[in-house]
C-alpha cells in the first residue's frame, strides 16, 4: 500500500491570513518599505539573468508595483494574492500560494514577493510553482526570513514573563531554504540572505508598521490578546533599547531564492573529479 502524504500542520490561520491583507490594503502605502525592498530585489536579480521572460506571474501584489515594473519591461503579466482585495485591485486571481489555479507550463517566470513566510505548505507551494513554470523556467522568490524582528521577540518574551505567548512566526534560514527548493525539484537552486535594519521611535510604530503590511500574527496558536499592562511593559523595555537619539533599531532579514525548472536543455555538471563542466557553466540559463 502506497504512503499517504504527511498533512502539513496548519501554523498560520488562513482565514485571518486574509483578513489581515485585506484590512491592510488601505494604509500599506505607510508602511510599504519592506515590500518594495524586496521587490527592489528581486528585480535586481531578474537583471541579472540573461533571459527573455514573457508570461509571468506575480505572487504577492499589495500594490501595482510588480506589475507596473514588468509590464513597463515588456512583459505579460498575471497578478495573484491571497488578499480578495489585493487581487481585485490588480486585475488579479484570488488564491493561496499551494493552490495556485494556473495550468501546467503556464509562466516563464514567477516573481514571489513578500507571501511564502506564512504559507502553512510551503513545499506544496514551491511544488506547485514548479508546475506552473514552463521548462527551463524561473523561479524568483523574496521573504521574511530568520533573523527577523529580534528586538520585537526579545522585548514580547521580556515583558510577559513566564507567561510568554506565541507572538512572533517562525522563520526559515539559508539553508533550510536551500534545501527546500532542491527537495521541490528546482535545478540550480539559490538562496541567499540580507538585512535591512530600520529605526523606530516607538513600539507602537513598529506595531503600526507591521499591521500596516498586513504582517501581524496570524498563529493558529497564539494566545490571547497583549494586556494593556504588558504592552506598556513592552514599549517601556522596548525604549531602553534605543540608541543616544531615541531610536530603537529592529532587523528585518530578507530571504531570496532562485530556481528553475528543469530542462534537458540546462548545463549539467559533470562527475565528481571529469572536470569537463566548470560550475559558471552548470550555474548559467539557458539563452
Amino acid at each position: 500500500m502506497p504512503d499517504t502524504p504527511a498533512i502539513p500542520p496548519v501554523i498560520f490561520d488562513p482565514v485571518l491570513r486574509q483578513q489581515r491583507r485585506d484590512r491592510a490594503a488601505a494604509s500599506f502605502p505607510d508602511s510599504d518599505f519592506l515590500y518594495r525592498h524586496m521587490l527592489e530585489g528581486l528585480l535586481d536579480r531578474l537583471g541579472d539573468v540573461k533571459r527573455d521572460f514573457q508570461d509571468v506571474l506575480v505572487v504577492g501584489c499589495p500594490d501595482s508595483s510588480a506589475r507596473d515594473a514588468l509590464v513597463a519591461m515588456g512583459k505579460r503579466v498575471t497578478c495573484c494574492d491571497p488578499s480578495a482585495r489585493n487581487a481585485a485591485a490588480n486585475d488579479g486571481v484570488h488564491a493561496q500560494e499551494d493552490a495556485l489555479p494556473f495550468a501546467e507550463n503556464s509562466f516563464d517566470l514567477i516573481l514571489a514577493c513578500g507571501t511564502l513566510d506564512t504559507v502553512n505548505d510551503l513545499p506544496g507551494a514551491l511544488v506547485v510553482m514548479r508546475r506552473c513554470l514552463r521548462p527551463d523556467g524561473l523561479l524568483l522568490a523574496a521573504f521574511c526570513g530568520a533573523g527577523s524582528l529580534p528586538v520585537l521577540r526579545a522585548t514580547l518574551l521580556e515583558a510577559e514573563g513566564d507567561h510568554a505567548s506565541a507572538r512572533i512566526h517562525p522563520q526559515i534560514d539559508v539553508r533550510a531554504a536551500g534545501d527546500l527548493l532542491a527537495r521541490t525539484g528546482y535545478a540550480m537552486p539559490v538562496a541567499d540572505s540580507e538585512t535591512l535594519d530600520v529605526r523606530y521611535s516607538s513600539l507602537a510604530r513598529l506595531l503600526r508598521d507591521l499591521r500596516g503590511m498586513g504582517a501581524g500574527n496570524i498563529l493558529t496558536r497564539r494566545g490571547g490578546p497583549v494586556l494593556r499592562a504588558t504592552l506598556g511593559r513592552a514599549a517601556t523595555i522596548f525604549a531602553g533599547r534605543a540608541e543616544s537619539d531615541g531610536r530603537t533599531r529592529e532587523r528585518f532579514a530578507t530571504l531570496y531564492l532562485s530556481g528553475w525548472k528543469p530542462d534537458p536543455s540546462q548545463a549539467q555538471p559533470a562527475r565528481r573529479g571529469s572536470a569537463t563542466v566548470s560550475l559558471a557553466a552548470a550555474l548559467e540559463p539557458k539563452r
